[in-house]
């Protein structure tokens, strides 16, 4: 029998096992930032951020279990989570090797929190070696398992992802957005879909998942629904993303003035199973990869939100344009709140009240009666929390007015994201 197997040494292995499941928020939680930075198309999307951390909460409790109670690998079955993150991967097109890369990375990680409660052991040194030992030959080979596991399905999605969705239309659509030279004519005569007129670009996702795999058949339908409550001119254009995401382009023709967002917002609510962000109307080639990267920026703001999704999101909505740029550097957007607000940017609820009045009041031009209204407050009651939000700052807000309009935009959509140390 090998010495790593001897009772003794199962038994400390198991003694770190439970020490490391009694922090396997912490460890999962640092981990899943850590791939989120370091591996290149982890953190693109933050449906794929919030895949991520499932898939290595599902491995590192695996592991955990597998440690503490001697499981056999071939015993074990892949975690939900882990596999579908390998299929939205495949669905995206990012690398194999980013998937290859963020496990052999996490292992690492999670070999230094070994590390720790192995030194912590009481036990002679030549004991800890062989604890050691034993944890890293149990960790190489589940982390070899579950490799080979989800590269195979990885590839398996890839090739039938490819043949799926690889036909002249998503392939034209693709080159148009990444700005390789596309014919106008061959585009509308491959696509059926003009160019030459004004397209507004949406993001769809759907919120429901379906075990029949119909998200994409709704979420087109979806898409058309919409296109005629908005008014489209002809049919609209769109291309899966990954079996819950899709593009699309609502065909306006001659049409250059905006959506009515109050409209597009009650058709989303009532249809409950998708959630759509939108673009300001552009014109021509140009316009549909404008509208497009417009309607990209307000999803991740949409998706970056606390809580539920709102139903639509637009870009010309007040504020989304610049808070979908300040959203991108979360740790750096934080730190100028922080600058502007002081003290107001505290993470409590009375803060959040008082950062919502001011920018209602901020909003309204300074006018207590109409913020007041819109708050369904008296208006001694607005006039108090005005006065205590400005006294919470150093400076009169008049000093920086648009900075701190500014920083409230954000905290309004972003809210615990941007607020706190």
């Amino acid at each position: 029998m090998d010495d790593t197997e001897e009772p003794e040494v199962l038994a400390l292995v198991t003694q770190v096992a439970y020490r490391l499941q009694s922090r396997q928020s912490e460890i999962s939680d640092a981990m899943s930032a850590l791939l989120a930075r370091d591996v290149e198309g982890l953190d693109d999307d933050p449906q794929l951020v919030e895949l991520l951390y499932a898939s290595v909460e599902g491995n590192v409790s695996t592991i955990f279990h597998v440690l503490g109670n001697n499981i056999p690998i071939d015993h074990l079955h892949p975690t939900t989570a882990a596999v579908e993150y390998a299929l939205r991967l495949a669905q995206r097109g990012i690398p194999g090797n980013s998937l290859r890369r963020a496990y052999h990375l996490g292992q690492d990680d999670l070999m230094t929190s070994c590390y720790a409660e192995v030194q912590s052991l009481a036990c002679a040194p030549e004991l800890k070696i062989r604890v050691l030992h034993r944890l890293m030959k149990i960790t190489n080979e589940y982390i070899d398992w579950i490799t080979q596991y989800v590269l195979v399905a990885y590839d398996d999605e890839r090739q039938r992802w490819i043949s799926a969705g690889g036909n002249v239309r998503s392939s034209l659509i693709h080159k148009l957005i990444t700005r390789e030279p596309v014919s106008a004519r061959v585009f509308e005569a491959e696509t059926g879909y003009a160019l030459g007129q004004f397209h507004v670009g949406a993001v769809v996702w759907s919120m429901r998942e379906d075990p029949e795999g119909a998200e994409l058949m709704r979420i087109e339908q979806f898409v058309h629904d919409l296109a005629k409550r908005c008014g489209s001119t002809a049919t609209p254009i769109l291309t899966a993303v990954d079996r819950a995401t899709a593009w699309a382009w609502l065909p306006m023709g001659t049409r250059p003035d905006t959506l009515d967002m109050a409209t597009v917002r009650a058709f989303a609510a009532r249809a409950d199973h998708c959630r759509v962000a939108l673009g300001l109307p552009a014109h021509g080639p140009a316009g549909f990869k404008r509208t497009h990267d417009q309607a990209q920026a307000a999803a991740s703001l949409a998706l970056a939100m606390p809580g539920r999704p709102l139903p639509a999101v637009g870009y010309g909505d007040q504020g989304v344009a610049i808070t979908s740029v300040l959203a991108r550097d979360i740790d750096a957007t934080r730190k100028w709140v922080r600058e502007v607000l002081g003290p107001l940017a505290d993470n409590t609820e009375g803060n959040a009240r008082l950062r919502e009045t001011l920018h209602t009041f901020l909003g309204t031009g300074g006018s207590y009666t109409e913020s007041a209204e819109l708050l369904s407050l008296h208006r001694n009651s607005v006039k108090y929390r005005v006065d205590k939000a400005a006294e919470m700052r150093s400076r009169p807000i008049e000093d920086d007015r648009l900075d701190v309009e500014l920083a409230l935009q954000v905290c309004h959509f972003l809210g615990e994201t941007v607020v706190g140390d």
